[in-house]
């Protein structure tokens, strides 16, 4: 049987290592284009200015379930167009809470080509 590579993808944050550029495998680079997405505000980007979630700025709001609704489904719309292709959008699922002084944000989702869940957790906040 022939072993399918599978492509590498920069690395996020970028950098550049003894080989040039760092890369990164298809599940390590899904998990860093969603950090992408929680991290940049909307507006940072010049030419993309609908991209990302401010993730940041929510820290310091009122602990609440209509909080996290909203920014729950803000998350799924972003996470949808910035994973187009990569992942099936049907299976999409995040949770966001609050604990403490920090957010909890679990995204769960299945590789659209390959059928394989995945799961991960951002923690926002002081120290996370």
């Amino acid at each position: 049987m022939q072993q399918v590579h599978s492509p590498d993808y920069l690395r996020f944050p970028f950098s550049i290592g003894p080989g040039g550029a760092r890369t990164s495998e298809r599940k390590a680079h899904i998990r860093e284009q969603i950090e992408q997405v929680l991290l940049t505000n909307p507006g940072e980007r010049v030419f993309r200015p609908g991209f990302g979630a401010g993730i940041r700025s929510l820290i310091f709001e009122p602990n609440g379930s209509p909080l996290w609704e909203i920014t729950r489904k803000r998350l799924t719309s972003s996470l949808a167009e910035a994973l187009q292709g990569e992942v099936d959008p049907g299976t999409l699922d995040i949770a966001v809470r609050g604990e403490g002084e920090k957010l909890l944000v679990v995204v769960s989702y299945v590789l659209a080509t390959i059928d394989h869940a995945e799961q991960h957790e951002f923690v926002v906040g002081p120290g996370g």
